[in-house]
């Protein structure tokens, strides 16, 4: 390994080492939260719609009531995910929770508006004028990557550290995922568990032909339980995480991308076609394309 190469190691392990564990990357930029409404109307819909469906087959909601069936499934599925997943990760299952259930904005249109700001400034000025304009912003990743612009930092070096900060907040996103994409895949199994020890009871006292049905219905209750929440519940809530992987990594590649594209002295007007294929359908108002002219995000 020549020294150049030692010199970028070292580099790359000392701005990685700064990486926080338990915040969003692109969190600042006038990130907001609120309400994820289509998790939450997802979820009534689903269950109301089955339930509403039960009713009009002449079924009673009481009926589908099963607090047995309800600790089978539901501490079975908790058991085997403690078994999966070390306590370090699982502590984070809160925030996942929250993390479905809010809606955010990642900022990408008003990167989008303070990449083409510094870009235009470190024109005019040259590099060294944006440290000042350092301090109005927020978000960590933003920040991080200009200021190794400001310090000279060779390009290939930034490339690689900033590539260094997304890659490791796939990998925390993924730890969140695989939790309920486990939990959607335990869940069945645990329903039929509950299923089949249901069973084993109405077989083993058959001395009442009068509620042998009835207990033979109460036993497939597990097996609703489990399905239902898989295909209702854990698994879309890892798509729902997936989805919001993707687009904060999208943010930051955005940034990635605008921040080389400053350091390499690019005139701002192709900075600009360069940041529209990640912005999209959020690009600011005075930059959408004029009446006549096709939008790059027209497209999208």
């Amino acid at each position: 390994m020549t020294i150049q190469k030692r010199k970028v190691s070292i580099k790359i392990a000392r701005e990685v080492r700064h990486i926080p564990s338990d915040k969003p990357s692109i969190q600042g930029l006038l990130a907001t939260s609120n309400m994820d409404l289509s998790t939450i109307i997802g979820i009534i819909i689903g269950f109301g719609l089955i339930i509403i469906g039960y009713i009009l087959e002449g079924g009673t909601v009481s009926s589908l009531g099963g607090l047995s069936a309800a600790l089978i499934v539901f501490g079975g599925t908790a058991g085997a995910v403690l078994v999966s997943f070390p306590l370090s990760d699982l502590k984070n299952l809160p925030k996942w929770f929250k993390l479905a259930f809010t809606a955010q904005s990642f900022g990408t249109a008003e990167a989008y508006e303070t990449l083409v700001r510094f870009a235009e400034k470190a024109r005019r000025e040259g590099l060294l004028s944006l440290e000042q304009e350092l301090e109005t912003v927020t978000d960590q990743f933003t920040r991080q990557g200009m200021q190794l612009v400001i310090d000279g930092t060779d390009p290939e070096i930034t490339r690689e550290i900033l590539d260094s900060k997304i890659v490791i907040l796939e990998k925390r996103h993924k730890v969140g995922i695989s939790v309920f994409e486990a939990a959607g895949g335990y869940s069945p199994t645990m329903g039929i568990v509950g299923t089949v020890m249901g069973l084993v009871m109405v077989l083993g006292n058959l001395s009442d032909p009068e509620a042998l049905s009835h207990s033979i219905a109460a036993a497939f209750i597990a097996t609703l339980y489990g399905v239902a929440s898989a295909n209702l519940l854990w698994l879309p809530l890892a798509t729902k995480l997936k989805m919001k992987d993707k687009a904060e990594v999208s943010a930051m590649e955005m940034v990635l991308d605008g921040i080389l594209s400053i350091q390499a002295g690019e005139n701002p007007s192709i900075l600009k076609e360069k940041l529209k294929t990640h912005v999209g359908s959020l690009l600011p108002s005075e930059e959408k394309a004029l009446p006549g002219k096709a939008s790059l995000s027209e497209n999208r």
